[in-house]
């Protein structure tokens, strides 16, 4: 091969083939309720206290047949691939381009809400977070960040990084396990909490037995009918972060804020229209030290739990969300508080319900 009257050696050749393939691997308006929370401070007494999916573009082998022009398109490419992988697949399937890379993870509280896109596509059995900034969020578990452990209280690095780990199993058995989300009893979830925590221990069986607004089991757990929805899919969306400080007594006080999505679609029939319901979460848990606080090993304590939903049911108190589609919604069902936008994580729940009168429903600006 020659470029310019020069002659490329076979070795040559071979080398730049072995190095450019070493080096072409891919890079990685509806009702809303008002945010429901019930905050409750431990008081320690002497007695009891207490991978979802991923991409990786094809490769297409480089051959020696090639003559200059294709040499130069092969790097080009190969360089392109690495940077847009999205934008390539969409050239080879002869589809639209689209360049929706993955947001970084969440490792500290954003400035403001995520851009709003105007007449965005709308959502589909195969597409079910389209037109919404989920579509651009992690999946299940690895949308929530963790931080490096470091030794604090009276637990050792090695023992923070357990506890934050028993911590983002926890979210996941309360609120990603398929079983739960179809309803069942979340046992796995149930367990990591401190049983001779009374009080907290009072308000699960009043949840799962008799739901009320003191004592709804949404407050930790996602629950759908599944006689009324089925899952979109296989994916809930998330995003969001765990947090850490020491707490009372030497405790190792661990906050989590995360926003999960859950496209649903009615279970009978054949609709297809995709309904999200948006729940954000912001739950304070501590891992106390068994030498000052009565606590069974690999169980934490409830300090605090505060929720807010979208299109999840408002003013109901079931214990299971209750997301509403187009020909279920009513001009009563606009809400009689200010919008919100559901994906906005830039302010507290608990400062976003001090904008409001802490009852009612806030509009949605978008789901």
């Amino acid at each position: 091969m020659s470029k310019g009257g020069a002659s490329i050696p076979d070795e040559e050749w071979e080398r730049f083939l072995r190095e450019a393939e070493a080096g072409s691997a891919g890079a990685p308006e509806e009702p809303s309720a008002r945010a429901r929370m019930v905050t409750r401070r431990i008081q320690e007494e002497p007695g009891p206290p207490e991978g979802w999916r991923t991409h990786t573009p094809v490769r297409r082998r480089s051959g020696r047949s090639w003559y200059a022009l294709g040499l130069v398109v092969a790097v080009v490419l190969l360089v392109a691939v690495a940077v847009a992988p999205g934008r390539i697949i969409g050239w080879f399937d002869g589809g639209d381009a689209v360049d929706t890379p993955p947001l970084a993870a969440e490792s500290e509280r954003p400035d403001g809400p995520p851009a709003q896109e105007a007449d965005g596509p709308r959502p589909t059995p195969d597409e079910p977070f389209a037109g919404s900034p989920a579509a651009r969020w992690a999946d299940g578990a690895a949308g929530i960040h963790l931080p490096a452990p470091r030794a604090t209280g009276w637990m050792s690095e090695t023992e923070v990084g357990e506890a934050l780990d028993r911590t983002r199993d926890f979210l996941v058995a309360s609120s990603l396990d398929p079983a739960v989300l179809r309803g069942e009893r979340p046992a796995k979830a149930l367990a990591l909490i401190n049983p001779h925590q009374s009080d907290v221990q009072d308000y699960l069986k009043k949840a799962f037995r008799s739901p009320d607004r003191e004592n709804d089991p949404l407050l930790l757990f996602s629950r759908f009918r599944s006689a009324d929805v089925r899952p979109a899919g296989d994916v809930v969306k998330t995003r969001g972060r765990i947090t850490f400080r020491e707490g009372e007594k030497g405790a190792v006080e661990v906050t989590t804020d995360v926003t999960y999505v859950y496209p649903v679609l009615r279970a009978s029939g054949d609709d297809d229209e995709v309904a999200r319901t948006i729940v954000r979460r912001e739950t304070v848990l501590s891992w106390d030290d068994p030498a000052k606080i009565v606590i069974e090993p690999g169980t934490f304590s409830l300090v605090s739990y505060k929720l807010d939903t979208t299109n999840g049911g408002c003013d109901t108190y079931t214990g299971y969300l209750i997301p509403a589609f187009l020909a279920d919604r009513t001009t009563a069902d606009g809400g009689d508080g200010p919008a919100v936008d559901p994906y906005d994580r830039s302010t507290p729940i608990e400062e976003r319900m001090r904008a409001g009168d802490g009852e009612g429903c806030d509009v949605a600006t978008r789901s």
